[in-house]
């Protein structure tokens, strides 16, 4: 009777094949991700000085931006406070960003029957704005645009002399830059511009929501040619 062979070597338990496939996958799948993501050039250095040392590169000189958030949250707060004492909170709006403040007023309260006149609550809330404008100018380098945007409403009638919703739009952000200008800020630092009905705050078929379309926006926005880098030598 033959002898059975006796196995050279114990078998694999399956189960340790199949982990090792996966595993094989699993580090497949993540180079992959790793190759069709951005590379930082910084961390990828870092992460290679892991398996080569010290890094050979080191920069010999590094350029810091400075951050282009153009105003304190305390100047927009003394912005706001001048134009609560004679706008309710429902007129405007204030925004702040790392690229600009937005004020936006609302037509309702800042032009006189729907046109392009300002009202006296428009012009006292101007003021106050004016003043914190013209404080800012003597050391800070920036920009203003002024952007109209006007909705005919209901088939309202257009104010006389005026073409279209783009026209009064145009007139809108005049009226309001115009009369900065009058009370001291410098006449080189607008842009005027006008949206007509294009870029709506609100698409719903509400009448009171609509009205809220007609609005003119104040962007206080950093000139880009002041912003100079800062360079220092890297430690």
């Amino acid at each position: 009777m033959a002898r059975e062979k006796q196995e050279e070597c114990p078998s694999i338990p399956g189960w340790l094949v199949s982990f090792g496939d996966l595993m094989s996958l699993l580090l497949t799948f993540f180079i992959l991700l790793y190759a069709m993501s951005t590379v930082d050039i910084t961390k990828a250095l870092k992460f290679l000085s892991y398996f080569q040392g010290e890094p050979q590169y080191k920069p010999l000189r590094i350029s810091v931006i400075q951050p282009i958030v153009p105003f304190s949250t305390d100047v927009v707060a003394k912005i706001k406070k001048r134009i609560k004492r004679v706008l309710p909170v429902s007129a405007f709006q204030i925004a702040l960003t790392s690229k600009y403040v937005m004020l936006r007023l609302f037509n309702d309260v800042l032009f006189e029957n729907n046109g392009y006149t300002l009202t006296p609550k428009a012009k006292a809330a101007l003021d106050g704005i004016a003043k914190q404008l013209v404080a800012l100018q003597k050391h800070d380098k920036f920009h203003i645009k002024v952007a109209g945007h006007a909705f005919i409403i209901d088939d309202e009638a257009l104010p006389k002399g005026v073409h279209d919703a783009w026209d009064l739009s145009i007139k809108r952000a005049e009226a309001v830059a115009m009369y900065l200008m009058q009370k001291g800020v410098d006449p080189s630092r607008f842009f005027i511009t006008g949206y007509g009905d294009t870029k709506p705050l609100y698409t719903w078929n509400n009448p009171m929501l609509k009205r809220r379309n007609n609005r003119v926006e104040i962007f206080l926005e950093v000139d880009k040619k002041f912003q100079e880098p800062q360079t220092k030598k890297a430690q």
